[in-house]
């Protein structure tokens, strides 16, 4: 059964950084497709970043140049680096990994304040 557990989620002012983990229970954890959405009170969810098997990387244009996905197999974990942020990233942010069959952890919670 596959689990993803977000962590490091917080508050933090604008301008400041903090990093997001997903621990992921699955095998073959290096065959998903690993993404970050994110959902803001009363918006849809989005895709905030995705890093694929091969570790090509895409970005939300507003994570552009400040947010950075990464992933470390041998930990089982993608990680979420995001820097200079802005209160307009308040929301909740939720790993999800993808091998046919899409799965969703709990999410975690960011809010920035100005």
């Amino acid at each position: 059964q596959v689990q993803l557990v977000e962590s490091g989620g917080g508050l933090v002012q604008a301008g400041g950084s903090l990093r997001l983990s997903c621990a992921a229970s699955m095998d073959f954890f290096s065959a998903y497709t690993m993404d970050w959405y994110r959902q803001a009170p009363g918006k849809q969810r989005e895709l905030a970043a995705r890093i694929t098997s091969s570790g090509t990387t895409t970005y939300a244009d507003s994570a552009k140049g400040r947010f950075t996905i990464s992933r470390d197999n041998s930990k089982n974990t993608v990680y979420l680096q995001m820097n200079s942020l802005k209160p307009e990233d308040t929301a909740v942010y939720y790993c999800a990994a993808t091998l046919g069959p899409t799965y969703w952890g709990q999410g975690t919670q960011v809010t920035v304040s100005s």
